[in-house]
């Protein structure tokens, strides 16, 4: 999540952004998630935006933790109680085995398609054995800007379901639909929640 002009979109939209991003939004997802982590889970929000499924994370008890690039998102972040927020990407993501889960919603559509494979065995090192992934992106095929000048890769679901598997993640749950965000497009996207 590096990409300039993607970045300028997010920081100075962040307030209109914060008004999108509700709980309601991911709720079955988010209830998936806090259902399947044991008591006290730590657990790793990548591309947090404005922290309000990091904050549902802390509010269950779960020592939650809230990286984004985009400084405006961070404090956004930071001020869910509970929720320790940093400015952060998935290149820094260096840790082994330290995570019960991690949550990457719609945030790794934003880099390169060519960073995915070692973005996910990051994320695969850091999990601890069994720990949960849940992951949502746009499908489709390529790289594009959308409306409002963000980058996005997308990605198929057979090459999806492939690239889990050659990470050694263990798909449990997926679903499909589409929906409209930032930019107002209609995009179809899935959600997936795999196993270390």
């Amino acid at each position: 999540m590096s990409d300039p002009e993607t970045l300028a979109v997010y920081a100075a939209q962040a307030e209109k952004y914060a008004t999108l991003a509700t709980l309601d939004m991911e709720r079955p997802h988010v209830e998936r998630f806090i259902a399947q982590m044991p008591k006290g889970a730590r657990v790793l929000d990548i591309g947090c935006g404005p922290g309000v499924v990091t904050g549902a994370f802390a509010a269950a008890g779960m020592e939650a933790e809230a990286w984004d690039p985009v400084s405006e998102m961070v404090a956004m972040a930071a001020a869910q109680p509970g929720v320790t927020a940093r400015q952060a990407v998935y290149a820094d993501l260096v840790a082994e085995g330290v995570y019960d889960g991690i949550w990457a919603n719609f945030s790794m559509l934003h880099t390169s398609l060519a960073d995915w494979p070692a973005q996910f065995a990051a994320v695969a090192r850091a999990l601890k054995p069994g720990g949960l992934f849940h992951f949502g992106t746009k499908l489709g095929e390529g790289e594009a800007r959308d409306s409002i000048g963000r980058l996005y890769s997308y990605i198929s679901e057979p090459a999806l379901m492939e690239l889990m598997a050659q990470t050694g993640l263990t798909v449990e749950y997926t679903r499909t639909g589409e929906g409209a965000g930032l930019s107002g497009e209609v995009a179809p996207f899935i959600s997936v929640q795999a196993r270390a």
